[in-house]
């Protein structure tokens, strides 16, 4: 009976989790509502999802708003960077997407080869800066280059990104509608904080490359990966 009552039982410590994870994540979605404060926003879900990948973390709250404030302006400066760039492939994409004959089809494989770089760039370019001191101009090099370097997680963290999508259309195909209501609002609830917690178990791993064996502050400075 005392084992059952334990706080390290096994349950209670994931519940404990799940706990943080619904937190977290109400946090990261209020935090994004205005869209400009989006980037500082995912960064501090990262810095402590990845605290969280190494059993590290202590108080959620006080650890997202330190990372939060932070990180503010870097954040903010790769948001609306990334937004634009954003904006205007999906433009370029959909003109050349219409048009018809060669050029248009040179131009769309083009821009398709773009997208993808910028969807690698995205992956990692949060959790980097949630991780590492830098220049901004050296955390996007650095995001594209650990996502080529790193190439098999790379492509299990996109797996994982894309995963709720993929679910929400099996369901759908098979016309269950109630399981579909379940996930969506699950992951209403804390989907985006799970997600960014399994892909940090893996980032962890990638990041333990970049930093000194007697490394032990919170943030470290590569200059290029």
């Amino acid at each position: 009976m005392n084992r059952l009552f334990n706080m390290d039982n096994k349950f209670f410590v994931f519940m404990g989790r799940v706990a943080d994870l619904i937190l977290l994540n109400i946090l990261c979605i209020l935090c994004c509502i205005p869209i400009v404060t989006a980037g500082a926003s995912i960064t501090a879900l990262y810095y402590v999802t990845l605290k969280m990948a190494r059993d590290e973390e202590s108080y959620i709250i006080r650890s997202f708003f330190s990372s939060f404030k932070q990180n503010f302006k870097q954040a903010t400066i790769i948001n609306v960077i990334l937004l634009l760039t954003g904006a205007v492939l999906f433009i370029d994409l959909r003109i050349a997407k219409g048009g018809s004959g060669m050029l248009y089809k040179g131009l769309f494989t083009l821009f398709i080869a773009f997208a993808i770089i910028y969807a690698l760039i995205l992956l990692y370019i949060y959790p980097i800066l949630a991780k590492f001191f830098n220049s901004i101009k050296n955390t996007f090099v650095n995001s594209f280059l650990m996502s080529i370097r790193h190439l098999p997680q790379t492509g299990l963290m996109l797996v994982i990104s894309a995963s709720p999508i993929l679910l929400l259309w099996l369901f759908a195909y098979v016309s269950f509608a109630q399981v579909t209501s379940i996930l969506i609002m699950l992951f209403v609830l804390m989907g985006f904080s799970t997600l960014a917690y399994w892909k940090s178990k893996i980032f962890v791993k990638i990041f333990d490359n970049y930093i000194p064996a007697d490394e032990e502050a919170p943030k470290n400075e590569p200059d290029q990966a």
